[in-house]
Parts: C-alpha cells; structure tokens; sequence
C-alpha cells in the first residue's frame, strides 16, 4: 500500500522526477529496503484519463510552463517533454535503440571539431551490454531477448519497399519497448496508433503504470504529484538536507532528505540546480566546471510526407515502428561525423498534417491535396547534434510563477554558432521541393539558417519516396528541423 512520509523525515531519499530515471531509480530504491518521496512537477493520470486525440493529450501531458527557445527553436515551446507522473515515458514513441561502439568514444572517432565539446566514455559498449540486456528486459524491448517484434503497419510497408529497391537491408519494425505480446500483466499492442499521447490501454512501458505502482505496492514509497521542486537545501558543510517544493496550491513545503536525487529533463535538472547557489556554491550545485546547463543536445532531424497511389492510412498502427539503419554507421569518407537513421512518422491526426504540410497554405487547390490523407506516407531522418557549451539552458531574472511562488526559472536558450558542430554539414538555407513555399515554417517557425541537412541523404529520401509508388508521388514541401532530446543516458537511447 501507498506510503505518507512526514516533511521533516530525515531518513528518506527523495527523487526528483517520476519519469524513465526518477521512477526506475525509486522502484529500485525501494526493493532495497530504502523508504522514497518522489516528487513530480504534475499531476497525475490513470489510463482512463488518456483518450485517443492528439490535441487533448498534448495539452494533458505537455510541460507548458514558460520557456523560452532561441535560435532555431520554436520560441514558445522549445522542447517537448511531459508534466505528469510518469514523466515523457507517458508522451515517448517507444524506441528503445543501444548506442554503437563508436558513440562510446566520439572524440576518438570523431576528433576535433571546432566548437563541440567531445570526450570519450569511460566504459565501452561490452561493459554496459550486461546493463542494457537489464534494461530491454525490464522494458520488453522488441528485437531483443527472444521478443518477437511488432507487425509492421502501412507506412513501414511502403517505407520498406522503397529501401529495399534503393539495396536497403536493415529493415525492420525496430526496439521497441511496446509489447508485442503480453507481457508484465500488460496486454499486447492493439495498434491503435496513438502512442505519443499516451498508450491507453498499458501496452507501451512507462513508469505510470509500472514501475510507480510496483513501488507503491511496498509500502516505502510515497509519489506527490504536483509538487514543483525549486531548490536543493544543504548544511554549512555543503551536504544537502532536503527540498523546497510548490505544492497544488502554490504553497513553499520542505521536505527533508538524507539524499537527493535530481531525475529530471534536460531543462528542468539544470534549472534546479542552478537556482540552489547560495554563499557556499555561488555558481549552483554540482557546477565547479560550469557546464551545469551547457551541451544542450538534441535530434538532427529532416521530415518528409509523400501522397501515394494508394490508400496507405498511416496514422494507423504503431506510429513509429520503422526503421533504417544503414546510414547510421559513422564513415569520415561521406564528409560528416556519425549517422543517422530513417524511421517511419505519422500524421499526428488530419489537424496536424493539414497545419504542417505546407506551412501557411491555404485555398482549394490545397484542401484538395490534404482530402488526400489517407493516401499520405511519412518518415523521418533522424541524427545525432553533438554538445556544443554555447547551447546552454540560462536563468532569467525572478518572477512570480502561476503558483504563486518567487524564484528564477531557468529557460532552454540555445545560442547560435557559426561553427558546424552538429554530426550533419549545415546548409545555408532550407529549401523545399516547392520552390513558393515560406521560406521559415509558420508553425514550428525553425530558422532557415541554422537548419541541419545530409545532402546525401536528401537525395536518397526523394528516390525513396519514387521507389515506393509505380507512379510518381506528389510530394509536400520539407519541413526539417531539430527537435528536442536530452542528453543519452547509458540505458538504451529513446525518442521522445
């Protein structure tokens, strides 16, 4: 049965954080004997909260507290990541991919690119391998551990016979941590296709339904949604003593701690510890080196939307079990470091791909084109931005928040580089394969010149999309972007 924990209980570990680190990290915590307060920004669902629409779910589980993005980020939402118990494993696609052995050792591999800050790991991929086969255990990870993988839907078919005609062979439904047969008293996949708002029926792994109820279910372990944690306290010898948090009613708790576990995403673990400074750590907590913040990493990505001959409904199925990986080795002789990987994408419902198609569009000729829906296919190229110090989450000055608490926020700033540090070479505009559309996307609002392309690969999405229709497709303008991602963890590297 669930646990209450008094605030001035010294002897707990309190976890900041409920999502893939926060809520491992307490059901793990707890099995070891050791009693948990976990605290999480936002409330919390259960699977009869989560309804099969794109529009409500993403303002259901979408952190919308003020950020600020510059850059090339979308100014008011510069990333996507969820304010809920479960964190973003409510919002992920699933994917559940290892680093290669040459991401262990990238400044190695990669050497010296002005402007990104590169070092080599201090294990190797054989020595977290026993970790990972963990971990895709814990998940049910498909492709992984004599799980058989998801049926393919639509979209990967047509994706699939374009890759294969272009001598493609890593071809397949990808590591999912979906089931694909039930598995941990959740049921299979239904293929219902709304996994990024989040799985209503419990088939997709996220600590909402797993990990946080098995830790309830030892009676150490206490979760307080909607309770925003502002600063990490400490003693006059520098060792922390708890946590100040704005519970529902925007009233300042403290609760103590014998440790503190900061469990957060890429903007929020900062923003923490950088509004704890005080005399002792003037510069935040945990940042001698000042890089608290900095290295601010996230997706290349280049999406493109193709309308075939035929009815493909690729907003149904498993939105994002798809994927090519034989581009994703790192080869200096194409002219960038790394790879990438080509994966399927949905439409996010007909709203969604009739805002994004071409941006600003508008008129008859282009209602007729978006009446074509159900004959669209997507994919998406997805790559890897290296750390650059100068893409840094800052604070701002103090403000009063909606909760009624004064502190400083700390915002996701991303400042521009003229250095060419991300894994792909940077092209001096985006261009779109109609020649009239906006130059900048009017929904995302990415800029033209800070845009991320593989010249190579261009050329092969567009033979691709040929190869998968005995008729020419039409296709719709690019909209390429990078997305927001968090720094890689050692466990299997996810898509949010």
């Amino acid at each position: 049965m669930a646990k209450t924990f008094d605030l001035k209980d010294d002897s707990v570990v309190v976890v900041v954080g409920s999502g893939a680190g926060g809520g491992t990290l307490s059901y793990e915590l707890v099995q070891r004997g050791i009693n948990v307060v976990c605290l999480e920004a936002g409330p919390r669902l259960g699977l009869t909260d989560i309804v099969n629409d794109n529009g409500t779910m993403f303002n259901r589980l979408s952190w919308l507290d003020k950020r600020v993005g510059t850059g090339d980020l979308n100014a008011t939402l510069p990333l996507w990541v969820c304010k809920t118990v479960g964190g973003t494993t409510v919002h992920w696609a699933g994917a559940s991919l290892r680093l290669q052995e040459h991401e262990f050792r990238v400044r190695t591999a990669y050497g010296n690119m002005p402007g990104a800050n590169l070092l080599d790991w201090p294990t190797t991929l054989q020595e977290l391998e026993p970790f990972y086969a963990r971990a895709e255990d814990k998940l049910g990870v498909t492709g992984t551990s004599d799980i058989p993988r998801l049926p393919g839907n639509n979209n990967f078919k047509v994706m699939a016979a374009g890759a294969k005609r272009l001598g493609y062979t890593q071809v397949h439904t990808g590591n999912m941590a979906i089931n694909s047969q039930p598995r941990d008293g959740r049921p299979a996949c239904h293929q219902i296709g709304f996994c990024m708002s989040g799985c209503a029926i419990g088939a997709k792994w996220s600590t909402l339904y797993t990990e946080i109820p098995k830790a309830e279910s030892t009676g150490r372990f206490e979760i307080r949604p909607d309770s925003m944690v502002v600063k990490i306290n400490h003693d006059n010898s520098g060792k922390v003593t708890g946590v100040v948090y704005a519970d529902k009613t925007g009233t300042l708790q403290e609760q103590k701690a014998r440790v503190v576990c900061v469990a957060g995403n890429s903007v929020e673990t900062p923003r923490l510890l950088l509004n704890s400074q005080s005399s002792k750590f003037p510069n935040g907590l945990a940042n001698s080196s000042g890089q608290v913040g900095r290295n601010y990493m996230r997706h290349m990505t280049g999406t493109v939307y193709a309308i075939m001959s035929g009815r493909v409904n690729f907003d149904r199925g498993t939105q994002m079990a798809g994927i090519i990986k034989d581009e994703s080795r790192h080869d200096p002789s194409r002219g960038f470091a790394g790879g990438y990987e080509m994966e399927t994408l949905p439409g996010f419902g007909l709203s969604g791909v009739a805002s994004n198609t071409v941006a600003g569009a508008w008129g008859l000729e282009y209602a007729k084109m978006i009446e074509m829906y159900d004959h669209f296919a997507g994919m998406w190229l997805v790559g890897e931005d290296l750390p650059q110090g100068a893409m840094a989450s800052l604070c701002i000055p103090p403000k009063r928040t909606s909760t009624g608490c004064r502190y400083r926020w700390c915002t996701s700033k991303i400042m521009p580089t003229t250095s060419p540090c991300a894994t792909m070479p940077t092209r001096p505009e985006r261009r779109s394969t109609n020649r009239s559309a906006p130059r900048r996307c009017s929904s995302c609002r990415h800029s033209p010149a800070l845009t991320i392309w593989a010249p190579a690969a261009r050329a092969r999405r567009r033979k691709m999309a040929s190869a998968t229709s005995t008729a020419r497709p039409t296709m719709s303008p690019i909209c390429s972007s990078r997305t927001a991602a968090s720094s890689r963890p050692a466990g299997p590297r996810t898509r949010r």
